[in-house]
């Protein structure tokens, strides 16, 4: 029987804020210094203020010294979709000078809170990549939506700060740059020989595995409970169970910030097929620093699963 794998990204949890809410004020001393040893100009750093750090690490790398980026939601355990945000997140929000939200129904708080203040600009990831409320929400998968998100960012930092156009202009093309390389990487990842077909708990990887070339063969009726946030039908529970007992798929994908009795009952099954697990959270796990590093990291481990055959179990 071929070895199983389970591929688990997200390890760590309980992850500190980034950054001492002070840090956070859109006045005060501590922005002026900050402002003086890095921006190298005298003026003061762009406070920004992402709902979740996957967000949070596209805005640093697009705007390097110039930026000071706090992420809200930061923890791998915590479940991001009842996240509720405390009066101090609300206020870091409504006092940043930008606020970059996931949008799409995901942090329905976050949005809200910064279209709630006038002085505050807002980047909706959603909103700039086409997707709406009521489709997949976990754009930051998804190629597309980085690259608009990113687009969307630089020109509110341009905005604020355009004696320093040509250096935003640098950071989002050495950005850009390593979002070719990584389509580039996964294109490559997309034509070795493994079995093509994947199923999902939810649909939390669906971006990133389409970008691969990967199927999603999760049967339909437990596809649509999972995407409405309804209870599946025993029909739909058992069709699932038995595709996964059959064993002729390359992984299993799981969320665990998302734990449930049902998750245990799928992995349990994928487990007597002799079928990978992979587990992908939503939030950026601590120990990698960019979303093309964690992009990179889960493409790798998908690659390197090696479900799909009977012949060796």
């Amino acid at each position: 029987m071929k070895k199983l794998m389970r591929a688990v990204i997200a390890t760590f949890a309980g992850v500190m804020t980034v950054a001492a809410v002070s840090a956070c004020s859109t006045t005060g001393g501590a922005n002026a210094d900050n402002a003086n040893s890095e921006g190298g100009n005298g003026s003061a750093v762009i406070t920004v203020i992402a709902s979740s750090n996957q967000w949070g690490s596209l805005a640093k790398d697009l705007g390097g010294k110039y930026v000071d980026v706090t992420s809200i939601l930061n923890n791998t355990g915590t479940d991001a979709h009842d996240y509720e945000p405390t009066t101090n997140d609300i206020s870091k929000i409504q006092n940043a000078q930008i606020a970059i939200v996931n949008g799409a129904g995901y942090d329905d708080w976050a949005l809200k809170a910064a279209q709630q203040s006038s002085k505050t600009l807002v980047v909706d990831a959603a909103d700039a990549s086409g997707v709406k409320t009521g489709d997949n929400p976990h754009i930051w998968f998804s190629a597309n939506a980085r690259i608009k998100t990113a687009d969307a960012i630089t020109k509110d930092y341009i905005k604020l700060q355009p004696e320093h156009k040509a250096q935003f202009e640098q950071l989002h093309k050495t950005w850009l740059e390593e979002e070719q390389q990584l389509d580039k990487d996964l294109k490559e990842l997309a034509k070795d020989k493994g079995s093509k077909n994947y199923a999902a708990v939810e649909s939390v990887a669906q971006y990133l595995a389409e970008d691969m070339g990967l199927t999603d063969v999760t049967p339909k009726g437990y596809k649509q409970a999972a995407a409405n946030e309804s209870e599946p039908t025993p029909a739909d529970i058992k069709a699932f169970t038995d595709l996964l007992k059959k064993g002729d798929m390359r992984m299993l994908i799981t969320n665990s910030q998302e734990p449930s009795k049902m998750n245990d009952q799928l992995v349990a099954a994928a487990d007597s097929g002799n079928v990978p697990v992979v587990d992908v959270t939503e939030q950026m796990p601590e120990q990698y620093k960019s979303l093309h590093e964690w992009m990179r990291a889960l493409a790798k481990q998908i690659q390197e699963t090696d479900g799909g055959s009977k012949s060796d179990k």
